[in-house]
């Protein structure tokens, strides 16, 4: 128990000091809160006057809002993998293994700190939409259980680029991986069409992505609207479902794998 309690104040300090680095780089800070602005801007004012949805007026930023919450959230796990693999290459993981710290603490508190960096860029996203026309229709909460798959999304997310980053270790390297994984599965989702208006096999493909299973029961929750009628297929049907157990399988996966990597480091 006494342990317990230490790795969770050497966490928290770890959570700190991720979060003094935030603060004290803005241009950073900036760089990613304005991502979610640009999509929601390019996407929503240029392409969006080309789709069509039911209800017309702002329907296409409705649909396309909670797309960008579920991007945010992806695209995240470039400044995870590059801040981890800074940190291996000027040796502050050593010199924190050398420390009296918890070994989980470094990963514990990178983890930490950008769920509360996520709940920030949610924010962001949430004003933006607002103020683009967006809103949601079913109550708060079911707003708040949204949230919680968003943020769910998230902590899976953070742990495939903790393991980048230690993986990589270089934050160039990082930079340059994370895109070409980042892009097709948000490319080949249901963020910017449905998966009705693509061919079958991808379309097939689309449904069953992760990011897709988490817009989906965004759209379900907040009550936004579709391109197309939904195809009756069982991943569209159980969409919530599917958004809690793709972060948990992905969490189950790249959690173990990210502590084993930083633990062989030190061999």
């Amino acid at each position: 128990m006494r342990r317990l309690r230490l790795a969770t104040a050497d966490g928290l300090v770890m959570t700190r000091r991720n979060m003094a680095h935030l603060v004290r780089t803005p241009e950073e800070a900036v760089l990613y809160f304005a991502l979610p602005v640009m999509f929601v801007l390019v996407f929503g004012y240029v392409f969006g006057n080309g789709m069509a949805v039911g209800g017309g007026g702002d329907g296409y930023r409705e649909f396309l809002i909670p797309g960008v919450f579920a991007m945010t959230m992806l695209y995240g796990m470039g400044a995870t993998g590059g801040q981890i693999a800074t940190d291996v290459a000027r040796g502050v993981v050593d010199r924190f293994r050398a420390m009296p710290v918890a070994r989980s603490a470094l990963l514990t508190g990178r983890a930490v700190a950008d769920l509360l960096r996520a709940l920030t860029e949610t924010a962001v996203v949430l004003v933006c939409g607002l103020l683009v026309g967006w809103s949601w229709h079913r109550g708060a909460g079911r707003a708040l259980l949204a949230l919680a798959l968003l943020l769910m999304l998230r902590v899976a997310i953070t742990w495939i680029g903790i393991y980048l980053g230690l993986l990589l270790r270089n934050p160039d390297t990082v930079g340059a991986v994370v895109f070409p994984l980042a892009f097709p599965l948000s490319a080949v989702s249901n963020v910017f069409v449905s998966p009705e208006l693509m061919p079958g096999w991808l379309g097939t493909i689309s449904e069953w992505n992760p990011l897709s299973a988490t817009v989906t029961a965004l759209r379900e929750l907040f009550g936004n609207p579709g391109l197309a009628e939904a195809g009756g297929s069982w991943a569209t049907e159980n969409a919530v479902l599917l958004a809690v157990v793709w972060p948990v399988v992905l969490t189950a996966v790249f959690a173990p794998l990210a502590l084993r990597r930083y633990q062989r480091m030190g061999r």
